[in-house]
C-alpha cells in the first residue's frame, strides 16, 4: 500500500507490517495534491523484482523512479533507485496527476496533470510538446531507462512529444485497464462544473492519439462556460460519462472494472467515486459512446467516506481507500 506521505507498506493476512517496504519520506514533498502518488509492479516482478514509483520531489517536479526488491521479499533495496523520467512542475502545487499502470501490452503508462492553478493557464493540455496534461506510454524493458514504443502517436512525428499516448487531460485521478477487455478508463477531475470518465476501447486503439479536449472542453461542455455552449469541438473525443458539481460533488476518483467473484451484481461494472460528496457509483461500458444506467452504490459502500483511491488485486476484487487511513474490500452483503 502506498502512503501519500512517502512510505509503502506491506500487508500480510490483513495485518500491516511495521517496517515499510520502502521509505521515501526524505525524497518527496507531500501535502495537498503532492506526495508519493502511485506505484506499479513490473509484469515480470516475480522474476526481475522491478517496480516503479511516481512522486513529487522537494522542488515540486514529477519523478518516475525504478527500484528493485531486496533479498527480503518484504523490503525494497533503496540503493537500486534509478530515475526513469522527471517532468518539471515548478509553478503550482496542484494537478500532479499521479498514476502508474502497466497496460495489457506490457508498456508502462503514466497519467500527468496539466501543471496546476485553474483553467490550465500554461495551456499544457493542448500543447503536444508538453508532457503535462497527458497520458504517457513508455517501454521500460530495454537497456536504456525507457524507450519509445514505435506505435506511439508521435514516435516518428515531430508534431508532438514521442512519450505521449493521449492528451487533453486536466488531472487524471485515476486511470485503469479492464482486466478482461483491455479497455482504458480515465477519470479526469474537472474545473468548476463537470467531472468526467473517458474510455479508450481496446478494439479501437485503447486511447491512442486521442484528444480528450481540456482546456477547450470540460465534460461535454465548452470551457470557459459559454451560455450558448458554442466552441470548436473538432478533433476532441467526448467522455462516456460526466456529472455536475451538485450535491457536494467536486472531484472524481477513478476506480476499476469489477472482475472479482464476490459480487456478481457488479461484474463488468466500472466503479468510481467523488471525493467531496463521498459517493460511489458504477456503470457498464457498452461500446462506442454508450454506457448502462449508472448504479448508485453510496449507501452500500461509502456512507460519508472521502474515497481517495481504489485498488484491484489479481483476482479482480476491488478495494476502496479512504484518506484518513482505512482500506475496504468490496464483498457481497450478508
Amino acid at each position: 500500500m502506498v502512503e501519500q506521505g512517502g512510505r509503502i507498506k506491506v500487508v500480510h493476512n490483513d495485518t500491516t507490517r511495521a517496517r515499510p517496504f520502502l521509505d521515501l519520506r526524505t525524497k518527496i514533498s507531500s501535502g495537498g495534491e503532492r506526495g508519493l502518488l502511485s506505484m506499479a509492479f513490473h509484469p515480470q516482478y516475480a522474476t526481475n523484482g522491478r517496480f516503479y514509483v511516481y512522486y513529487t520531489n522537494p522542488s515540486g517536479n514529477i519523478r518516475i523512479v525504478r527500484y528493485n526488491v531486496s533479498s527480503d521479499p518484504d523490503s525494497a533495496d533503496p540503493a537500486t533507485a534509478d530515475t526513469v523520467l522527471q517532468v518539471a512542475h515548478p509553478l503550482y502545487d496542484n494537478h500532479n496527476g499521479g498514476q502508474l499502470q502497466f497496460g495489457p501490452d506490457g508498456m508502462l503508462y503514466a497519467g500527468l496533470g496539466d501543471g496546476g492553478s485553474g483553467g490550465d493557464p500554461n495551456h499544457n493540455g493542448q500543447n503536444r510538446h508538453a508532457l503535462l496534461g497527458k497520458l504517457l506510454r513508455l517501454n521500460v524493458d530495454g537497456a536504456s531507462r525507457y524507450a519509445i514504443p514505435p506505435d506511439n502517436p508521435f514516435a516518428t512525428d515531430t508534431s508532438g512529444a514521442p512519450e505521449i499516448w493521449a492528451w487533453g487531460l486536466r488531472n487524471p485521478w485515476r486511470f485503469s485497464f479492464d482486466k478482461t477487455t483491455g479497455d482504458l478508463y480515465i477519470a479526469d477531475v474537472g474545473q468548476d462544473t463537470w467531472e468526467e470518465v473517458d474510455v479508450g476501447a481496446a478494439i479501437s486503439g485503447g486511447g491512442r492519439a486521442t484528444n480528450y479536449g481540456w482546456n477547450t472542453m470540460e465534460g461535454f461542455h465548452c470551457y470557459p462556460p459559454d451560455p450558448n455552449d458554442a466552441c470548436n469541438r473538432s478533433g476532441f473525443t467526448a467522455p462516456v460519462a460526466a456529472y455536475a458539481h451538485a450535491n457536494g460533488a467536486c472531484s472524481i476518483t477513478g476506480g476499476y472494472v469489477y472482475r472479482g467473484s464476490k459480487v456478481s451484481l457488479l461484474q463488468g461494472y466500472y466503479l468510481f467515486a467523488d471525493y467531496c460528496a463521498g459517493s460511489v457509483r458504477a456503470f457498464k461500458y457498452l461500446g462506442g459512446s454508450n454506457i448502462s444506467a449508472p448504479l448508485n452504490l453510496t449507501t452500500a459502500l461509502s456512507p460519508g467516506y472521502e474515497v481517495s483511491s481504489f485498488g484491484q488485486d489479481a483476482r479482480g476484487d476491488v478495494y476502496l481507500m479512504v484518506l484518513s487511513g482505512p482500506v475496504y474490500r468490496i464483498v457481497a452483503m450478508q
